[in-house]
């Protein structure tokens, strides 16, 4: 016998009446029709794994170049590195265009290779070196280094561009990327070297000819771009020369060469970057990351870091951070704090500086 039924609260609507043919039958749900194969996969020739292996590929960033921008070498060398089987990833043989990621251990020669600092946007500095000082990191007569004088990298480090010898001063380029580093001093992009050099006696216009068409050295010939008088008195005369090679004693060599004793030289630009007249020898100017960036693309694809960070504003190894503050010669350089004081007198017009 069934239950009777509970009367129905005042007001609640009554319930539809099944049809008659769903009485006494249960009720199952219609499955909804399948989409065509073709729907999800479109025609056979698309049915491949291609999209998934793509991603994975488009990953990380290319071995040798963060290798490169790890101050290692040039991309070229890197590249030949991994082919000789001294490059490895995870314990396993690198292979070339090969792509890793962060946290992956990456081992040149067995030894374990700090990666961070060539995830960063590259920086350039620009440094007066003095007479004295030395382009290296250790000297066994103990001599002080240009290495001294610079700011601490966070995760990477200063990496010279080219040298200048123990006497000779000058602008001196560093920067934290290898691939901007050997962009610069390669020969293919022929960066022009500017010195004011003083001679001890003048030169004359066979002296200067010989200079320009070129001289036999020791390492094979040389010559100078340009060649220019800027003043001097008595014994000691001053010339303005512009070469387009970084080979070691280049500029003195030439000028033995023809019979002239350089006495005292002095680099005054570098490429697209001339020495801030009010930049003390001793101290350093950081370039502005614009200008590096615009820099880096004008020297394509073989200077260019990992694109993801190139521009981006980095401060203690954090991508998208904050800008770390100026430091006081690059506040300067752009109108902001009072201006440097003359580490020397202002020199007189038969100086060329």
């Amino acid at each position: 016998m069934s239950a009777p039924r509970k009367p129905a609260a005042p007001g609640a609507r009554k319930a539809a009446p099944r049809p008659a043919a769903a009485r006494g039958r249960k009720l199952v749900a219609k499955p909804a029709p399948e989409a065509p194969v073709d729907d999800f996969f479109g025609d056979d020739e698309l049915v491949t794994e291609a999209p998934a292996r793509k991603a994975a590929a488009d990953a990380g960033e290319r071995l040798q170049k963060l290798l490169a921008q790890s101050g290692l070498g040039g991309r070229r060398d890197m590249e030949e590195w991994i082919a000789a089987g001294r490059v490895q990833v995870n314990g396993q043989p690198a292979t070339l265009g090969q792509r890793v990621l962060p946290g992956d251990r990456v081992k040149v020669n067995g030894r374990l290779v700090n990666l961070h600092g060539a995830m960063r946007a590259p920086q350039v500095l620009l440094y007066h070196k003095p007479e004295g000082e030395i382009v290296s990191r250790s000297d066994p007569a103990g001599r002080p280094n240009v290495f001294s004088n610079l700011p601490r990298v966070r995760g990477g480090k200063w990496i010279a561009v080219g040298r200048l010898d123990f006497n000779t001063s000058g602008l001196l380029l560093f920067t934290t990327s290898g691939a901007l580093a050997n962009a610069l001093m390669h020969p293919r992009h022929e960066m022009i070297r500017e010195y004011a050099v003083r001679v001890l006696g003048p030169l004359d216009e066979d002296a200067k000819d010989q200079l320009k068409k070129g001289v036999e050295l020791e390492d094979g010939p040389a010559a100078l771009n340009s060649i220019e008088d800027a003043g001097g008195e008595g014994a000691n005369q001053w010339y303005r020369v512009t070469i387009s090679e970084g080979r070691n004693r280049e500029v003195r060599r030439l000028f033995e060469a023809v019979g002239r004793t350089v006495s005292r030289l002095i680099r005054v630009r570098y490429g697209p970057f001339i020495l801030p007249p009010r930049l003390k020898r001793g101290h350093h100017l950081m370039v502005d990351e614009a200008d590096v960036e615009k820099l880096v693309k004008s020297l394509g694809a073989e200077a260019e870091g990992p694109s993801r960070n190139v521009g981006q504003k980095v401060r203690s190894g954090r991508p998208g951070a904050k800008p770390a503050p100026r430091s006081r010669g690059q506040a300067r350089s752009q109108g902001h704090g009072a201006a440097p004081k003359r580490s020397s007198p202002r020199p007189k017009s038969k100086n060329p500086l």
